[in-house]
């Protein structure tokens, strides 16, 4: 389990095509460090598992067909940046929500607009997803944690505001309209919604 705190941001330093999917090398400084192998690690919100790495300088994360075809992170190349979380330890503290880096699917940025110090950013969500936000509550952008400003429920789109510290933080400072980003609805609306389906059933 993760929060959507996102603790560094990595650069793909190598990418491998197998026949079963893609192996990535991302460099990190922080969270290279005391890694273990079988470890979960979130890349920009998808829950990866560590296979090799060198402490304090890059890890490696494979990814499997169906992964490769749910997310983007096949379509970045070496130079890219990701947004990087170990998992929460038991003892750790809760600032965010809980994120699974189960990717429910792609959205799309469709504004950025800059509004005194933070930047308010919009996004097109895919069909059906809509349903799952409301307003002030929880959403995973990219394994970030945000909280809704607004939704547009006519259009399927949300907006968040984003404070310095994040968009600094985060590879939001690099998005621009038209970008993916990975998208995780708050898994207790999920719940709360196949608890209603199996009472009236």
């Amino acid at each position: 389990m993760f929060t959507g705190i996102v603790e560094e941001t990595g650069e793909i330093v190598a990418r491998e095509q197998t026949e079963d999917g893609l192996r990535l090398r991302i460099g990190a400084d922080d969270v290279a460090r005391g890694l273990e192998h079988g470890q979960s690690i979130s890349v920009s919100g998808v829950c990866l598992t560590v296979e090799q790495y060198a402490d304090g300088e890059w890890f490696d994360v494979f990814l499997a067909t169906e992964t490769v075809e749910r997310t983007y992170l096949g379509d970045l190349q070496t130079g890219a940046t990701v947004n990087v979380e170990r998992a929460m330890p038991a003892d750790g503290r809760f600032d965010g929500h809980v994120v699974q880096g189960h990717v429910d699917a792609v959205a799309t940025v469709t504004d950025v607009e800059s509004v005194d110090e933070d930047w308010v950013f919009e996004f097109d969500l895919p069909e059906g997803y809509e349903r799952y936000v409301v307003e002030k509550g929880s959403i995973t952008l990219d394994g970030i944690s945000l909280t809704v400003a607004d939704r547009d429920p006519d259009r399927g789109r949300v907006t968040v505001a984003i404070i310095p510290t994040t968009y600094q933080l985060t590879t939001l400072s690099e998005k621009s309209p038209g970008d993916p980003v990975h998208l995780e609805v708050d898994v207790l609306a999920k719940y709360v919604e196949r608890l209603l389906e199996a009472r009236f059933d």
